[in-house]
């Protein structure tokens, strides 16, 4: 089920605002698509993202994908789990398995991602 407390891209990735920053990581639409996660390139601490642009990548067993940013900012934490584990993304991708943390994103960057049903309804049109 797809957590209505976020926002998502077409590229299946999910934004969770907490205060002033947002959590990344991917849908579990997604991680099921990618199967069994190896590893999780993640930008440095400090390092400007663009929204659309690609902060990173992950690899599972079947591909390799970028990881694309849902919105402008600084990029805050990293999931420093993901490092050891990278399974995590398979496990819990709303939870545990989140990718990065970012700051001074704007709430017009928030208004142009969709809510959960707008995701559904462009995961049915995919299939």
């Amino acid at each position: 089920m797809t957590p209505a407390d976020r926002l998502y891209t077409r590229t299946h990735e999910w934004l969770k605002v907490e205060g002033d920053t947002a959590l990344i990581g991917i849908t579990d639409h997604a991680q099921e698509a990618l199967g069994d996660v190896t590893f999780v390139e993640r930008p440095p601490i400090g390092r400007k993202i663009e929204k659309g642009k690609a902060f990173g990548s992950i690899e599972s067993v079947k591909a390799a994908s970028d990881l694309f940013a849902p919105v402008s900012g600084e990029v805050v934490e990293t999931n420093a789990e993901l490092e050891k584990t990278p399974a995590l993304v398979n496990e819990d991708p709303y939870g545990r398995g989140w990718i990065i943390r970012v700051k001074g994103f704007t709430p017009a960057e928030l208004a142009s991602l969709l809510d959960a049903g707008a995701y559904e309804e462009g995961l049915k049109e995919e299939m």
